[in-house]
């Protein structure tokens, strides 16, 4: 690290959630000291890349700091050098998320962003892109962390730790800290004293016991939840109460993903109802992204609106800075992360990618041994590992028939013969960013 200062690029920097990132910056700025941000984007970007690069400027401004902020769509100035490369793109933009939604949902299955084939296809456009991202990085700042906080994290983090020569990478989601934070609260308790024991995957992993000052507050948070009035929930996920006995039986505190598994019917039942009337949790995202972009536009405007908090990934930039300031002063805290397995959860192979709680210090995080999942929860995390290693296998190389395995691995697909329906509808909507799909064709 340079001694001037910390240099990051944040690769889809017109992202809406780049104001979230910068305040974490600001707050930080004395443990953490950032001389320079690179926000890159695309052409498809550039505008909103400005509009959220001069409120980047009126931010810093007013907090009276030193970090420069550059706006780019040259991507390898930008990493050039840089200390960290963080990464919250969305290839394809919003337009590509409406067709993961709106296109199962056609078929009767659940659309939804990271879930299914919505979340099937997102990885095959952006694991290709990330891949080319790592190998820039392997070029121009091979000592650099890759940061990743694209969707879906652990199959992308997992893609670049096994496909490039950039090993220095770490998946982070905002999904454990909303937990967390909604379990300190139904405790009455402060959100630092409290730890939960998370174990599984990006978007499946649970909550294996919860800590109060040493202290098992399990059996207590169980019976909080089972009470339909205390849900642990996302901004983008409908809050359907779970089964007081159900909770009960499992004794975990599951991810508020979970509801796509275990209410299946509902969800899509509420999924397909919002279709009918012609809108998708998409189409209300880009609603709400449409609104904070008039309102970043506003030249008066130098603090992070509190709209922005209406979007599911409020407070991934706090996960993304303490990791960064962890990493940067060797602090040895623990956060939870996704990484390498490394035998830390027995039922799952070493060299796979997990979320875990880990240690994090300068040579990056250390994930902390579970052990054994419990038997009730192993084989859905074990069904979806595996549709993420066809899903990973079939983004790197383009595999018609490895898509088509992901899709009827995965427990929101019910019918072969619907997949393969999907799968080709979603391959011709999204042609233009699945270029090793169509390798044949170009010859």
């Amino acid at each position: 690290m340079s001694k001037y200062g910390i240099k990051i690029a944040t690769i889809g920097g017109g992202s809406s959630y780049t104001p979230e990132f910068v305040e974490g910056l600001i707050k930080r700025y004395k443990e953490l000291p950032v001389r320079e941000l690179w926000l890159v984007d695309t052409e498809a970007g550039k505008e909103k890349l400005n509009i959220v690069g001069n409120l980047a400027k009126r931010m810093v401004k007013r907090a009276n700091l030193p970090i420069e902020i550059h706006m780019t769509l040259d991507r390898k100035e930008a990493l050039k050098d840089a200390d960290f490369i963080t990464t919250q793109m969305r290839v394809g933009l919003l337009e590509a998320r409406i067709k993961d939604e709106r296109i199962p949902l056609k078929h009767g299955m659940i659309g939804q962003e990271t879930n299914g084939a919505g979340g099937l296809f997102k990885a095959l456009r952006t694991i290709p892109v990330l891949l080319d991202i790592a190998e820039e990085m392997t070029e121009l700042c091979p000592d650099s962390w890759l940061i990743n906080f694209t969707n879906p994290a652990g199959m992308v983090t997992e893609a670049v730790m096994k496909y490039s020569r950039h090993k220095k990478v770490i998946g982070v989601c905002n999904v454990p800290i909303n937990m967390k934070m909604t379990v300190a609260k139904l405790l009455d308790v402060p959100y630092d004293q409290l730890t939960i024991i998370f174990g599984g995957l990006n978007h499946m992993s649970y909550g294996l016991d919860v800590h109060v000052s040493g202290e098992s507050r399990l059996e207590e948070v169980i019976e909080l939840l089972a009470d339909p009035d205390n849900q642990v929930t996302m901004k983008n996920i409908i809050p359907l109460p779970w089964e007081k006995e159900f909770i009960k039986a499992l004794r975990l505190i599951p991810s508020p993903y979970h509801r796509y598994y275990y209410k299946t019917s509902e969800i899509l039942e509420n999924e397909l109802e919002e279709f009918k009337h012609g809108r998708t949790r998409a189409e209300v995202v880009k609603q709400l992204e449409d609104e904070l972009f008039e309102l970043y536009k506003n030249p008066d405007l130098d603090i992070k609106p509190p709209q922005l908090e209406k979007r599911g990934g409020a407070y991934y930039s706090d996960a993304a800075c303490n990791l960064i300031s962890s990493i940067y002063n060797d602090k040895g805290d623990v956060q939870t992360l996704n990484t390498r397995n490394e035998g830390a959860i027995t039922s799952l192979p070493h060299d796979t990618v997990v979320e875990i709680n880990c240690i994090v210090t300068r040579q990056g995080p250390v994930p902390l041994p579970i052990g054994e999942l419990p038997y009730s929860v192993n084989g859905l995390i074990q069904q979806i590992k595996s549709f993420e290693l066809a899903a990973i296998e079939a983004a790197v190389t383009g595999s018609y028939e490895k898509a088509l395995l992901a899709l009827c691995i995965n427990p929101l697909i019910t019918s072969d013969k619907k997949a393969k329906i999907i799968l080709d509808e979603m391959l011709e909507a999204h042609k233009e960013f699945l270029p090793q799909f169509f390798k044949q064709e170009s010859l």
